[in-house]
């Protein structure tokens, strides 16, 4: 993949279908996108840690227009902001795959592969939780 940078071991985990996400060993920040140096105290040492990949809706729009868009995302799409729950609130980017979107919607995520332009195109999938699985009644 081109570009990798310090979010690399993100896309590596992508790759094999798992979310980690970086967080400071020195005083615990959760950091995204992915530093070389925490903003928070400054120390290098960086560590990553596998997280279930949901959390809520905290953000979305739907577009009309494709934009040059994998040809595997049907237009209308929806282009969601999620607040993970296991990763002091970092927020990523993704697709929701299935339903209507609202805002504080539990949502999962499955890694999604598509391709761009020729290349492969790692992505996350939101989907809504269902109602069984959505934690206490």
């Amino acid at each position: 993949m081109k570009g990798i940078g310090a979010d690399g071991e993100y896309w590596a985990a992508l790759a094999q279908g798992k979310l980690k996400m970086q967080r400071c060993a020195g005083c615990g920040k959760w950091n995204w996108p992915a530093v070389w140096r925490c903003s928070e105290c400054g120390g290098w040492r960086q560590a990553w840690h596998e997280v279930a990949p949901r959390g809520r809706i905290y953000s979305w729009t739907r577009s009309w227009h494709d934009f040059g868009v994998p040809r595997d995302l049907p237009v209308p799409y929806v282009s969601v902001v999620v607040e993970l729950d296991d990763a002091g609130g970092t927020r990523l980017l993704g697709t929701l795959a299935s339903g209507e979107p609202a805002i504080g919607l539990p949502v999962t995520a499955t890694p999604h592969t598509s391709e761009f332009e020729g290349e492969a195109l790692l992505c996350l999938r939101w989907n809504p939780c269902s109602t069984q699985t959505g934690g206490e009644a």
